[in-house]
């Protein structure tokens, strides 16, 4: 099948990428689903930070390679050998899939997938091999999905299906943003009931985390150097919107923080704002080179829990139908986090948006 998909011809072109233009609108042949794999028909996917940071080089990856991993689409054909998903059904594509077999996927979440993990890394589908070709030369997939095409080809782990009254544009936020934001909350951190929570960094995992906290009974405050984003939090709901200074400035603290600005100062604020016996979680993905200052001291003095979270220790097949119950209930309303629509030819402009962090999620719709 002949495909149109935005591939990355190399990484670490430089910003403007309006400019240095990374993305080539490509004719690809898209190969038929083999066993265990499903060839689902695009209908909306998220611009992500993982995105960009694949086209910085922040996370090297094979090129050239099909961008985009959050998505959400119609089955279109099924593989050999997949019977619980049918041709028309809306699925959520999600970026790492799981086996259910290795020992990252019996922790629950709380480890990726090592067999995921290692065809991620090398552009390939989990069940082997590549499905896409641009004038006979393999292609990568982008974490096992390359939505950024009218059609993919993916793996029947690497999907969620969702029923046909949740919207592409949810339904395809809830595969990365609502998942990692989410699941900081949800499953990395576990606060009390009722109990504070405060979000550092507000882009769509911020403001996802920050949706999911409210949602479960939390109170959200908001922390951003991006005034606009504040006022968008608290337009959401949270009960203070305020600069990484001015949380300083104030002392603030909180028993359970989420850092989802992936940079080394974030980070040092979401320490520094974290209450004694508190639970710092990180979701944020800085450059491999980031570093930053912590107090072994404080950590001691202060019982304090650090906690890494990948894809907010998630089981997408276990947390994407808890998240669809939340927003069938009023509570969780994803569609708020939609700040731009595009289509392929504005992925450029698109990238220098997000890199300026002016935006929550773009989203390319077909």
């Amino acid at each position: 099948m002949r495909i149109t998909g935005a591939v990355l011809e190399e990484v670490g072109r430089p910003a403007p990428f309006a400019a240095s233009r990374p993305l080539t609108l490509s004719a690809l042949e898209l190969a038929p689903p083999g066993p265990g794999e499903l060839r689902v028909r695009v209908e909306a996917a998220g611009l992500c930070h993982s995105d960009l940071s694949v086209v910085d080089g922040n996370r090297p990856r094979p090129t050239p390679m099909l961008l985009g991993h959050e998505a959400a689409g119609l089955v279109a054909e099924v593989g050999a050998g997949v019977d619980d998903v049918a041709v028309g059904d809306r699925v959520v594509m999600t970026f790492l899939p799981r086996c259910g077999r290795c020992p990252g996927c019996a922790t629950g979440g709380r480890l990726p997938c090592g067999p995921g993990s290692d065809a991620n890394a090398a552009g390939d589908l989990l069940g082997g091999g590549r499905r896409l070709t641009r004038d006979g030369v393999p292609v990568a997939h982008h974490l096992g999905v390359s939505a950024f095409a009218e059609q993919v080809v993916v793996d029947r782990r690497s999907v969620v299906p969702v029923p046909a009254d949740v919207p592409a544009e949810v339904a395809a936020l809830l595969g990365c943003a609502v998942l990692t934001g989410g699941g900081a909350v949800l499953n990395a951190a576990s606060p009390e009931p009722g109990s504070p929570v405060l979000v550092v960094g507000l882009g769509g995992v911020g403001m996802a985390a920050l949706l999911v906290a409210q949602a479960l009974g939390h109170p959200v405050t908001a922390v951003d150097p991006v005034r606009g984003k504040l006022a968008t939090a608290a337009e959401l709901g949270a009960v203070a919107a305020l600069t990484p200074a001015e949380a300083l400035e104030r002392g603030l603290r909180a028993p359970t923080v989420v850092e989802a600005a992936g940079s080394a100062r974030a980070f040092e604020t979401a320490l520094a704002v974290t209450a004694p016996g508190g639970t710092t979680v990180t979701v944020g993905l800085p450059g491999p080179d980031a570093r930053a200052a912590v107090s072994p001291l404080l950590l001691t003095a202060e019982a304090r829990t650090v906690v890494g979270s990948y894809l907010g220790s998630s089981v997408p097949a276990r947390d994407v139908p808890r998240y669809v119950e939340l927003w069938r209930e009023g509570r969780l309303p994803v569609e708020r986090l939609v700040s731009h629509r595009l289509e392929l030819g504005g992925l450029h402009e698109a990238l220098d948006a997000l890199a300026l962090g002016v935006v929550l999620r773009q989203v390319v719709t077909f």
